[in-house]
C-alpha cells in the first residue's frame, strides 16, 4: 500500500466530499477512516464524516461525531444543528430542542430559528 502523504488526505478529503454530494455516503466514510487515522485531530475531516454516517442513516456513529466536533468547536452553529437533527431522527426530541436553540442562538440562520422554533421576520 503507498504511503499516505498530507496530498493524499487532501485528495481523498475532497473525494469524499463528492461522493456525499453524489449521496454515496458510505463511500465517503471508508475514505475519510483513512484521513482520520492519519489526522485525528482534523475537525472538517470529523465533521464531514458526521455528515455521511448521518446520511447513511448510522445515527449513533454520526451522534458521537458531532459531539467530538463540538468538544473542539462548541461555537459551531451547523454542528449543533445536524446533532439536533440525528436526535430528532432517532426519536429523542428533548435533547434534539436544546442544539437547535443552540445552533439558532450561534447563527441565525433562518433555518437554525425555525427549527428552534424561534420567530422570524417575514
Amino acid at each position: 500500500m503507498p504511503e499516505r502523504t498530507p496530498e493524499t488526505d487532501v485528495i481523498d478529503f475532497r473525494a469524499a466530499e463528492h461522493l456525499l454530494a453524489a449521496r454515496d455516503p458510505g463511500g465517503a466514510v471508508k475514505l475519510l477512516d483513512s484521513v482520520i487515522a492519519a489526522h485525528p485531530e482534523n475537525t472538517a475531516a470529523r465533521l464531514l464524516r458526521a455528515r455521511a454516517f448521518f446520511a447513511a442513516a448510522q445515527l449513533r456513529p454520526a451522534e458521537l461525531e458531532f459531539e467530538l466536533v463540538l468538544e473542539r468547536e462548541p461555537d459551531n452553529a451547523f454542528a449543533h444543528f445536524a446533532l439536533a437533527r440525528t436526535f430528532e431522527r432517532s426519536g429523542r426530541s428533548d435533547r434534539a430542542a436544546r442544539h437547535f436553540r443552540l445552533a439558532a442562538a450561534l447563527d441565525p440562520n433562518p433555518e437554525y430559528l425555525k427549527a428552534a422554533r424561534f420567530r422570524t421576520e417575514d
